[in-house]
């Protein structure tokens, strides 16, 4: 145990923050969201179905996402995040390993990406953020910030991967790779070096130690407390609009500059760019959350998505297009860090993770249905207008919304 207010050596919870980071890296999010747009066209091509058809997998995989997710944030609040993101893991491995088991028929392709959506909610930011949040009171917006590089680095390096190794392999062997890494890397790794609370090591939040942990973990509101704010309606409503908005966007983006600016090859590199931007923004979004009002912050982020929805809808040009890939990359990972710091400061962490699942699958929900309505009216219309301008206002308006939400509850404790 260390003693003293200031703990020597490195502090355990920046070692928490890598591990969530790796667990991210290789969990469902970079494999079954942000890869998507990779296996489209070999989906289409093998299962001869229309974009409506193909998109309709993705829905399925946020519907089911969205109550799994729900479901998991009261699993880790009862049972512990550790648990709950070793069992999902090697669910998630043994899910995309079944890809060789699927036929021709594209009702199987929905059933696929339901299992991953079911197995992979405990890959994604919720269990790891609330061990997270444990871990760091004061650095908590960098510290959430940090652990999204994961997501951000395998926004970046999945779907080239995944578009290498279809065109050589094809999407079946592709899907089952990814199920042996997601086996055979973060799940010793969590296994080993995940610790749910600071008290296993004998400090407190930000390595202090002259103050019980528990006394901030059970910190917060109750769940029924939490549903019956208006706070925190306000909050999820703004986060349904700015999820709708990008994963339109996000999913159709391969195809759409693909077919503008020259091929596969510039739809991956900005598909690259998009997840640059979740890369570099989520650090930059958690130093500025621990800095400065975090709703301002958010509304920054979400008006800078609108901007980037307004860049890809009207232009052709290359360069245009990767500036508007790279602002809506930054709120593509809002459901990690944002949602997680809102939650904490608003409702503390006594139902955390509930709270945050809920918001995070409503988040997810609306990110699946998105895509269809924008599918739906390209199928119709044989435009991306309206969708794009619907996009484009539904950002703006989420930035508005976040701005209504009034002063922390429960702010940085000065006595840890």
């Amino acid at each position: 145990m260390q003693h003293g207010n200031k703990p020597s050596g490195v502090f355990y919870g920046w070692i928490i923050v890598a591990t969530a980071a790796v667990g991210l890296l290789l969990g469902a999010f970079p494999i079954s969201v942000a890869s998507f747009g990779m296996f489209f066209p070999a989906y289409m091509a093998d299962f001869h179905a229309g974009r409506s058809a193909i998109a309709l997998a993705f829905t399925a995989h946020n519907f089911v996402a969205a109550f799994s997710t729900f479901a998991i944030g009261r699993l880790a609040d009862r049972f512990g995040a550790r648990t709950v993101i070793l069992a999902g893991s090697a669910a998630l491995g043994v899910v995309l390993l079944s890809a060789h088991a699927i036929g021709s028929h594209v009702w199987q392709l929905y059933l696929l990406y339901s299992l991953l959506a079911a197995a992979g909610a405990a890959t994604t930011s919720v269990p790891y953020a609330l061990v997270v949040s444990r871990w760091f009171n004061r650095h908590r917006g960098l510290a959430l910030g940090l652990m999204m590089i994961g997501l951000g680095t395998g926004a970046i390096l999945v779907p080239p991967i995944a578009q290498r190794l279809i065109a050589v392999y094809g999407w079946r062997n592709a899907l089952a790779a990814f199920g042996c890494i997601v086996l055979l890397v973060p799940i010793p790794i969590v296994g080993l070096l995940l610790k749910e609370t600071p008290e296993e090591v004998g400090v407190s939040p930000d390595g202090a130690t002259n103050v019980p942990q528990a006394a901030l973990a059970s910190e917060g509101l109750h769940w029924r407390e939490i549903w019956q704010s208006r706070t925190f309606w306000l909050m999820t409503t703004g986060f349904v609009l700015v999820s709708a908005s990008v994963h339109a966007c996000i999913i159709h983006m391969p195809q759409l500059i693909a077919d503008r600016s020259g091929g596969p090859g510039a739809a991956a590199l900005a598909t690259s760019v998009l997840g640059l931007a979740l890369l570099l923004g989520r650090a930059g979004t958690g130093y500025f959350l621990d800095r400065h009002f975090a709703p301002r912050v958010a509304s920054v982020i979400f008006v800078s998505a609108g901007v980037g929805v307004l860049l890809i809808w009207i232009s052709s040009h290359r360069p245009a297009l990767l500036i508007g890939a790279f602002l809506v990359g930054l709120a593509f990972g809002a459901e990690g860090d944002i949602i997680a710091y809102l939650v904490s400061r608003y409702f503390g962490l006594r139902s955390f993770g509930v709270a945050v699942g809920f918001a995070f699958g409503a988040f997810v929900l609306a990110g699946g249905t998105g895509p269809l309505l924008m599918d739906f009216a390209f199928d119709h219309s044989g435009s991306y207008t309206m969708p794009f301008a619907a996009a484009f206002l539904l950002s703006l308006l989420a930035g508005w919304l976040l701005t209504r939400l009034g002063p922390y509850r429960f702010g940085v404790n000065d006595k840890l």
